[in-house]
């Protein structure tokens, strides 16, 4: 392993654990073993059961659709590099006959495409950093979603006159969302429109909203 596939190992981990927000998740402590690398990591007894359970849950049905994105995305991440390095992964638990889920370039963990349609989201909260030198983006903290990160024009950026840091505003996004679930890809955003921030709602404008959103999940 290099260094940087050691890191990635840690990070991926830590979501396939804590898929949610890890600000006061469990600690986990971390050791490495000789023999093929053998990645050791501790966490409540609670947490291992769980996770026992969901390795042997996605054993069976060599689906993972039903986990949450994060998780998924980790997944994917070990199935990725298995297929790139022609590395093979063991994943298990130190339970008793315990659960154990084996991922190499003969495995397929991926998504189901289909389950993710295009989405047309509106998000409300404070700017906390905008711009960026090959990407550029803009951080919005909302109280729903946390600190969310949307790709946005650096045009957009470079023509905007007002300072926009540490202000409220409204952004109009596109994105991927789960038509099972309605679970949100927060990597997906993409930027579409600033809004200025209003705390009255349109009740008309809001209805048209959930009625096309309606007739949308109808259709899939």
């Amino acid at each position: 392993f290099d260094i940087r596939e050691l890191i990635d190992v840690i990070e991926q981990a830590e979501k396939m654990l804590f898929p949610g927000d890890r600000k006061d998740r469990p600690l986990i402590s971390y050791r490495i073993e000789e023999g093929s690398v053998k990645n050791i990591f501790k966490t409540s007894t609670q947490i291992v059961i769980g996770f026992s359970a969901l390795l042997g849950q996605i054993q069976s049905t060599e689906n993972i659709d039903f986990l949450e994105l994060n998780t998924a995305k980790a997944f994917e991440t070990f199935q990725e590099t298995s297929i790139k390095k022609d590395y093979t992964f063991e994943i298990s638990t130190s339970l008793p006959q315990s659960n154990k889920l084996k991922i190499d370039k003969t495995t397929f963990l991926y998504r189901s495409k289909e389950h993710w349609a295009n989405a047309e989201f509106y998000f409300y909260g404070k700017i906390n950093n905008a711009g960026g030198k090959e990407k550029a983006n803009i951080h919005l903290y909302s109280q729903e979603f946390g600190t969310l990160i949307i790709q946005t024009p650096q045009e957009f950026l470079e023509k905007t006159e007002e300072n926009i840091l540490y202000k409220t505003f409204g952004i109009r996004a596109m994105g991927k969302q789960n038509s099972d679930s309605g679970e949100l890809d927060k990597s997906s955003l993409t930027f579409l429109e600033l809004l200025d921030y209003n705390t009255q709602y349109d009740e008309k404008y809001l209805k048209d909203l959930r009625d096309k959103a309606r007739s949308w999940l109808i259709s899939i």
